[in-house]
């Protein structure tokens, strides 16, 4: 399954921060129906990203009903991204 996300970065502080950026609500649905399958803990689901021409591997995290996509800091950096921007993601779900 692959989706463009665009949105807003924000710092997720924990339990481990996370500069990340929330997937669209109408998403998630889509992403439990697949994470039952490739999930490994925690509902976290594996996924590949590109941030421009970045690309690296994460997993989606569950919060609040929804899911946020983590943004990995050398892909942060390379891109020239910061908190506050609004970016275009392409994610792929290990399904």
């Amino acid at each position: 399954m692959e989706r463009d996300v665009t949105g807003e970065v924000w710092w997720w502080r924990g339990p481990a921060p996370f500069h990340v950026v929330t997937v669209p609500p109408e998403e998630p649905d889509a992403i439990g129906a697949a994470a039952a399958r490739v999930t490994y803990g925690w509902g976290t689901v594996p996924a590949e990203v590109d941030l421009g021409a970045t690309t690296w591997s994460t997993s989606l995290k569950p919060t609040d009903g929804g899911y946020v996509v983590p943004l990995k800091d050398a892909a942060r950096r390379a891109e020239g991204v910061g908190l506050g921007d609004v970016v275009e993601l392409r994610r792929r779900l290990a399904v």
